[in-house]
């Protein structure tokens, strides 16, 4: 077990933005979200994905954030789930995880400051979640990075 599937099945994930893949992969993650009482509350989340980072490196350096898992909902396609919420401990803190049909880790994307995401629907494999500000972050499930 890697060291990405080690913290998930401890009920952790990375504490630094990153896509985490569970062969211990990753990816940088750009991530804003407009706070609750921000004139932009209730906006798309912009988010982008970056270049390759060092896993290890990251996860020396952040360590690891307790899950509060929100929802997990069936991938249209039944390939899985997607897991969602945030850290118990930092309500700004938001994660998105991919789940096997087996319930193990495909990949985790871990957000500072997202906050913790609340649900999500799906049209077709694009999934469109909301976090606990009603903003929303629509992604391809089907892109290379995110299958």
């Amino acid at each position: 077990m890697g060291m990405v599937e080690g913290l998930w099945a401890a009920g952790q994930m990375p504490g630094c933005d990153g896509l985490y893949r569970s062969d211990d992969t990753g990816l940088e993650l750009y991530v804003d979200g407009p706070g609750e009482y921000h004139p932009d509350a209730g906006q798309p989340i912009p988010f982008e994905i970056g270049e390759p980072f060092d896993v290890g490196e990251a996860i020396a350096e952040c360590g690891g954030e307790h899950v509060s898992t929100d929802f997990e909902s069936p991938l249209p396609d039944g390939s899985g789930l997607m897991s969602g919420g945030g850290a118990w401990r930092m309500g700004n803190f938001g994660y998105l995880a991919r789940l096997n049909s087996d319930g193990s880790l495909r990949w985790v994307a871990v957000m500072y400051l997202s906050n913790p995401f609340t649900g999500v629907r799906y049209q077709g494999m694009t999934a469109v979640f909301t976090n606990d500000w009603r903003n929303r972050l629509t992604l391809d499930l089907t892109s290379p990075a995110l299958r």
